[in-house]
């Protein structure tokens, strides 16, 4: 995925695969951090590989506190977070992003970041590839 993300992205500076934040004395892992030139800003990913849960939008803005606390520069802009699941039940995503999903910040997803079906086409290639059954001969 992060080769993906390069590729399509020219704006995209690779930061980290499982990247380190701390947060008190507990240690949690992002899965992949870039920084957007164009933007100005921390962009984390975190790859689900099983359906959207409510909790996974949680546990990612949690990270990009920690970003935006921690990691930032003064000059950057806030990070922003991209979260993609294998599936979903659209109702579900509807009801966790409703109270929190800014204009602003689709707007900037809609005309900077990679295409969202590509993606998401994109994550499914790679699940699929990491989670085929093993043939017998």
């Amino acid at each position: 995925m992060k080769t993906f993300i390069l590729e399509i992205g020219k704006d995209f500076i690779f930061m980290g695969e499982e990247y380190k934040v701390m947060v008190g004395n507990t240690d949690f892992y992002l899965d992949l951090l870039f920084f957007h030139r164009g933007l100005q800003c921390l962009v984390a990913f975190e790859l689900k590989a099983d359906k959207f849960k409510p909790e996974h939008l949680g546990q990612l803005n949690f990270y990009l506190e920690a970003l935006d606390r921690d990691v930032k520069k003064q000059n950057e802009k806030p990070s922003i977070g991209i979260l993609l699941c294998k599936d979903k039940d659209i109702e579900v995503v509807e009801y966790a992003l409703s109270r929190s999903l800014s204009p602003t910040m689709v707007a900037a997803y809609k005309t900077h970041l990679p295409d969202k079906k590509l993606l998401q086409r994109k994550l499914h290639e790679l699940f699929d590839v990491h989670h085929e059954p093993l043939k017998e001969d």
